[in-house]
């Protein structure tokens, strides 16, 4: 079915749900809110009242001093409202941020914890419009959909009492218009909640493109590639707009049905006071109050109607969160930092062993989100928009998943303290291998194995990664690769990643073991020093020792290392290799590498062809065995033939 003719609904109780999940909490500022409106409520009731006995009083030729107190007693009251007004506002603003910003931590959490299918299949600036676009509809819901709906609707029934109590007439005319406006609006109440939630999809679409598109404007420019991204820019823009323009004109449909209805009111109020004021049975400041009262039934009216209107783009928002919230890990415990410790693995050197592992893509093929992704091929270029196509492109998804095995039947052994040099051309395997080492991915086939040996009697026990809480795991695997990812923070924190229990001696020492307090003195501020987002500002060289620093304040038994040398000069190479030597030191390794310098550092060499193990063995053995492939590797040259 395709999403223009699915017409998603929510429930009350799921409504109801997110209300009571992210008020309850904040108990004591909704009642402090619904205070503020019950007394602005009582205020709005009186003031009409006086005005229709200062007008009566006054036809009658009443006292000058008694108008006074009575005009006086007026303003007062409607400053005092404005003063209500204010403090509303505050409350609102206060319950609104407070309940938004609480499920933005809990959705960012939420998708940290995914796997790595999830975010492969979708870009960053799509997920930022998720988290902080959607959830921001929302905030009107949390602040006043309540608060609004029940004060306004006691108003009306405020309102109507008092005309009750005036004249049974008017009270039975009024009261009449009311139910039928009501029950209108709730056949309206839905009216555009698809057509929202598909604009909150396409403007997902243009962050996520805007995003995969500043990152890459070198590339773009480069490659002569601006003019066809300015041609996906203007149709992704179109593609927003016509969803906007759908979704308003549903909008209108509420709108103007109000205004209709409130103009209809007016005309009631002014028939029946006419002729009850010829009767004799009503003064003229009854005829006013009347009219007042009319138009303030149709202001609480209109603001219920309004929130109907935010309740839509809040029902869209709402479907696509939950869509979000329901996507569950493939990896079990990804995310869930407060799952209790299974087993532990000891300080030191770890072995490694793969026994029979198989692994394919295809079971990890991104879930796909309420809304669908708007396929760039089928939205209408500049030339081809018509009349007929303004509105309606449909969407869809086409999938590409690797089908494939990456990896087959793969089993090595490699002993703690060892370091084994991992070789194969793109597409072997090499990367894949070490993700599953993190558990980024579990194997569809077999098991992995860390070792840990006990110095007493040197037996080696073997625990299944999977066995592991992945804070365990992740914590005693290390990596660096060729990519650096730097933030836009101090010194200090992008080499603890936030972690304010690691003291600053320990920083320095490490900095200083590795060769970069040269560098660390030239800092201006020290370790309070603000790095630029990505690294701006700091050699190739620079950035990898301080990925180099990280793995070394973390300790881990097991470090891999994914080309982390391949984009440096020689003589940049050289420092990153001393500090290699003190990083493998004590531990057990795994190289990635495509130059001979590197895996000359290995103790070990596992060559990967097609997924599946070449050639494995001592690197000393198989570098003097003239029929093995690293012997021809190393006559041939790793740069020329590792590509």
């Amino acid at each position: 079915m395709s999403s223009e003719k699915r017409k998603p609904k929510i429930s009350f109780q799921e409504y109801a749900h997110f209300l009571k999940r992210y008020l309850k909490p904040r108990i004591l500022l909704v009642i402090s809110l619904g205070i503020a409106l019950f007394f602005g409520i009582c205020l709005q009731l009186i003031n009409p009242l006086i005005l229709r006995n200062f007008i009566d009083l006054a036809q009658a030729g009443g006292a000058v001093d008694l108008l006074i107190r009575m005009a006086l007693i007026f303003i007062a009251i409607a400053v005092t409202q404005q003063l209500i007004g204010v403090l509303v506002v505050y409350l609102t603003e206060m319950l609104g941020w407070s309940t938004t910003n609480q499920l933005r931590l809990e959705l960012a959490r939420h998708t940290l914890g995914l796997d790595m299918s999830f975010h492969s299949g979708h870009t960053p600036g799509e997920m930022i419009e998720r988290i902080d676009g959607d959830v921001m509809a929302l905030s009107n819901f949390f602040s006043q959909f309540i608060i609004q709906v029940f004060g306004n609707t006691i108003l009306v029934l405020g309102i109507l009492a008092v005309l009750f109590w005036t004249n049974w007439l008017i009270g039975v005319t009024l009261t009449a218009f009311v139910i039928i406006t009501f029950i209108v609006l709730l056949r309206l109440a839905n009216i555009a909640v698809g057509p929202w939630e598909l604009e909150r999809q396409a403007s997902a679409n243009l962050f996520g493109f805007l995003e995969e598109r500043l990152s890459g404007t070198e590339d773009i420019r480069s490659n002569n590639a601006i003019y066809y991204v300015l041609d996906r820019f203007y149709r992704l823009t179109r593609e927003l707009m016509q969803r906007t323009i759908k979704a308003g004109l549903k909008l209108n449909i509420l709108l103007n049905t109000t205004w209709i209805l409130f103009a209809i009111s007016n005309s009631i109020a002014l028939v029946v006071s006419a002729f009850l004021y010829q009767n004799g049975s009503i003064t003229m400041g009854t005829v006013y109050m009347t009219v007042y009262y009319t138009n303030m039934i149709n202001w609480p009216l209109e603001r219920i109607t309004q929130q109907m209107q935010d309740l839509q783009r809040a029902g869209a928002s709402l479907i696509r969160i939950m869509d979000i919230q329901k996507i569950k890990s493939r990896i079990p415990g990804e995310g869930d930092y407060s799952q209790p410790v299974q087993k532990q693995l000891h300080p030191g050197p770890l072995s490694v062993v793969f026994d029979s592992v198989t692994f394919s893509y295809q079971d990890y093929v991104a879930p796909n989100l309420v809304g669908d992704k708007t396929s760039l091929n089928q939205i209408p270029s500049a030339r081809d928009l018509t009349p007929d196509n303004l509105l309606g492109v449909p969407f869809s998804e086409n999938e590409n998943s690797q089908t494939d095995l990456v990896l087959k039947d793969i089993s090595f052994t490699l002993a703690p303290g060892r370091v084994l040099g991992l070789l194969g051309r793109t597409g072997s395997g090499k990367t894949t291998l070490t993700r599953l080492l993190f558990r980024l991915y579990d194997p569809d086939q077999g098991q992995i194995l860390l070792m840990e040996k006990n110095e007493q009697n040197n037996d080696h026990y073997p625990i299944d990664i999977r066995e592991l809480s992945l804070l365990e795991l992740r914590q005693s695997v290390g990596m660096v690769t060729q990519n650096i990812q730097l933030f836009h923070a101090s010194v200090r924190e992008n080499l603890t990643f936030f972690n304010e229990r690691i003291p600053d001696e320990r920083i320095l020492e490490a900095i200083r073991d590795l060769g970069l307090w040269d560098w660390y003195l030239s800092l201006g501020k020290g370790l309070d020093t603000e790095l630029e987002s990505g690294g701006g500002g700091l050699s190739a060289g620079e950035a990898q020792l301080l990925a180099f620093t990280r793995i070394f304040l973390r300790d881990p038994g097991l470090i891999i290392l994914d080309e982390a040398t391949s984009r440096l000069d020689p003589a940049t190479e050289s420092l990153i290799e001393r500090a290699v030597d003190k990083l493998v030191k004590n531990r057990t390794a795994i190289i990635v590498a495509h130059r001979l310098g590197t895996v000359q550092r290995a103790d070990d060499i596992l060559i990967l062809e097609d997924g599946m193990v070449f050639e494995y063995g001592e690197r000393l053995d198989l570098a003097n065995n003239p029929g093995s492939r690293f012997k021809h590797l190393l006559q041939t040259g790793l740069e020329e033939v590792m590509v």
